[in-house]
């Protein structure tokens, strides 16, 4: 076994591409290299492949040694970058994920649909699942970072997010159709445009909202990031490793009663007076909940102040959209259409806009409305999203319970 020990990761290293590139089966060397290395840097790999490259050693169209370092030493670059976070970590949690894409890529390689239909479906779910993780930089990690000056995410990462969203979609759509050809041929692209992101992640995003986040932003943005899920079958351990304080539940201002002096079977000391009736915070928050459509409300200086959780909402939301500027909420494809909208409204031409959309296999019905004060001084607009998909089905009367 003498001739499996090494000085250095690199000296290992540099042995199994020899050994693969010489036609040489390697497999222990492999094994000993996954015990025994942690991780690798970035440098000590292109040392390696610049040795080899320099002693004139061709590597470069070795499946072997494309396969290997697609499923072994991209494992091991990201465990040196995902063990400097803590547990829980956002930026961790961002970078275990791309871990885990790069996993399910080395596998369904190895996957042909017109061979192994179920086993390529099954990963390419798996890899389908990125869109959490888009969801939350949009709608976590953006708004955090324009807080500090640094919008270009927004304006630039969301568009290319559509774009792979769309390749997916591609894939996707010709899986169903069982159009095997279309699929062996969109899904390298799919792939490649996913990869460049995760780089664009590890090397640009990450690096630099480290520098400009603080701890506490990182610790108030895991909270929204449980709000919209994770790529994983299990959450990620919690962040910080302490029992999480709970929101603070603002309170409404409270509005003066108009005058009716009846007799009120309740009392109405910890309740707000509304146009009829009177009702407590937490009962307020209970309709916002239980209303069977999504509610957004934008203030009249353009920031999101307000949206109702529901349990299935059509479109995702997390608390850190609350203060943002409703011109970053949208990809870049929809920002012209928004902002005219609230244009628009704001000058009183319009009150009302509507649109509908087909969106896995429902019919989504989205209205926009202008919110005006009792003197028509405009105050905001607010979003209503609904799932009319069993609406449209309804036909003729149904006047009796049919809860038998």
């Amino acid at each position: 076994m003498s001739e499996f020990l090494f000085d250095t990761h690199t000296a290992h290293l540099s042995q199994i591409l020899r050994t693969m590139c010489a036609g040489d089966d390697p497999e222990k060397l492999i094994e000993q290299f996954e015990t025994n290395c942690d991780s690798i840097s970035q440098e000590e790999v292109s040392e390696v492949f610049d040795s080899l490259s320099d002693e004139g050693i061709e590597f470069h169209e070795n499946q072997d040694v494309i396969d290997f370092y697609h499923e072994v030493i991209q494992a091991k670059l990201a465990a040196g970058a995902i063990n400097g976070f803590p547990p829980g970590h956002p930026v961790r949690v961002y970078l275990e994920e791309n871990a885990l894409l790069r996993s399910l890529f080395a596998k369904i390689r190895k996957a042909d649909p017109r061979q192994d239909r179920e086993k390529f479906e099954a990963l390419f779910n798996k890899v389908s699942k990125v869109e959490l993780h888009y969801r939350r930089k949009e709608n976590q990690l953006f708004p955090m970072l324009e807080k500090h000056g640094w919008d270009s995410p927004s304006k630039n990462m969301w568009a290319f997010n559509d774009q792979n969203r769309a390749l997916i979609k591609e894939v996707r759509q010709a899986l169903e159709a069982d159009d095997l050809n279309t699929v062996i041929e969109k899904f390298p692209i799919m792939q490649s445009e996913l990869e460049r992101m995760m780089s664009v992640e590890e090397h640009t995003l990450l690096p630099n909202s480290m520098n400009l986040l603080e701890e506490k932003e990182w610790e108030e943005m895991r909270l929204g990031d449980e709000e919209i899920g994770w790529m994983f079958d299990q959450a990620p351990p919690a962040f910080p490793p302490r029992e999480e304080k709970p929101e603070e539940k603002a309170r409404p201002a409270r509005s003066k009663p108009t005058g009716r002096n009846r007799e009120l079977p309740f009392s109405v000391d910890d309740r707000y007076h509304y146009d009829e009736g009177y009702m407590t915070p937490e009962q307020v928050n209970l309709i916002f909940r239980t209303l069977p459509v999504d509610i957004t409300y934008v203030d009249e200086n353009d920031r999101v102040v307000f949206y109702n959780r529901g349990d299935d909402r059509v479109f995702p939301r997390s608390a850190n959209i609350i203060g943002r500027e409703v011109k970053n909420c949208h990809p870049p494809k929809s920002i012209d259409t928004v902002l005219r909208i609230v244009e628009e409204f704001r000058a009183g031409t319009k009150d009302v806009a509507d649109f509908w959309i087909n969106m896995r296999g429902k019919k989504i019905h989205i209205r926009y409305f202008a919110v005006r004060d009792e003197d028509k001084t405009y105050r905001g607009v607010l979003e209503m999203s609904q799932d009319i998909t069993e609406i449209q089905a309804l036909e003729g009367e149904q006047r009796l319970l049919d809860w038998e």
